[in-house]
């Protein structure tokens, strides 16, 4: 069930956007003191559990969710009852083509850590974005990376000829994006289940259990807990060329 808006404010919740303009992180961040003030004006912030439901798939858009805090995980069902999943980060915007479009959510997203989400109404972000033309193109530059990051998992899913390929890009990115080197190889925060990373490639959870069993008697990683270290990044680069 998707939680009605003022439910997942604490009573430390705010009544407008929290980031302040030296640490915005949004697609609104780049925006003018005059927009982002007349932004704020329209926007509520307020404190979201881990598994709370923004939105579900197939809703018609209420608006928009930014993530201030935390991430979400979005998922696209079928009717078979398999979906796919991926993970949004702090400062992307959720249901923004749906609140655009006026078309149904295209997929459910919920919190998968806790934090502050900050939700515009839909009829309030149309009337802010026809009066202001600079975070209209900041919609459009938004829009533009969504566009891009859908394809790189497109191209991880559709262009993988197995499901090790396609769990080893997907700790390569990983690697990329936030890893920490050091000697003993890449450190990794993984707060996803088996199950998500499964969603995320579209296999099931028991082929990422076995796949990281072999990998790591390999000594290609090594885990414990949330922690992933990766031991041998030119294993699984190989993975991916062969």
């Amino acid at each position: 069930m998707t939680y009605p808006i003022h439910a997942a404010v604490t009573s430390n919740a705010i009544a407008s956007c929290s980031v302040a303009p030296s640490s915005r992180q949004c697609l609104f961040c780049e925006i003018s003191d005059q927009s982002w003030g007349a932004f704020d004006t329209i926007s509520v912030t307020a404190f979201y559990p881990r598994s709370t439901k923004l939105f579900t798939e197939g809703e018609s858009p209420k608006g928009v969710f930014i993530l201030c805090g935390g991430r979400a995980k979005v998922l696209i069902g079928s009717s078979s009852g398999k979906s796919l999943m991926r993970v949004a980060e702090r400062g992307e915007v959720l249901g923004l083509s749906a609140a655009l479009s006026g078309h149904s959510y295209e997929g459910s997203a919920e919190m998968l850590d806790a934090g502050e989400v900050t939700f515009v109404r839909r009829e309030s972000l149309l009337n802010y974005l026809r009066s202001r033309p600079e975070a209209s193109f900041r919609v459009a530059q938004h829009l533009s990376d969504a566009y891009a990051a859908v394809h790189e998992q497109m191209r991880i899913l559709a262009l993988s000829d197995s499901a090790a390929e396609r769990l080893a890009r997907l700790v390569l990115c990983w690697c990329r994006s936030e890893g920490r080197r050091t000697d003993e190889g890449i450190h990794l925060k993984v707060s996803l289940t088996h199950g998500e990373m499964a969603q995320m490639i579209g296999s099931s959870r028991e082929t990422v259990t076995r796949l990281f069993s072999e990998w790591r008697a390999r000594a290609i990683i090594r885990l414990h807990g949330s922690s992933l270290l990766v031991r041998d990044q030119a294993a699984l680069e190989y993975i991916v060329s062969s």
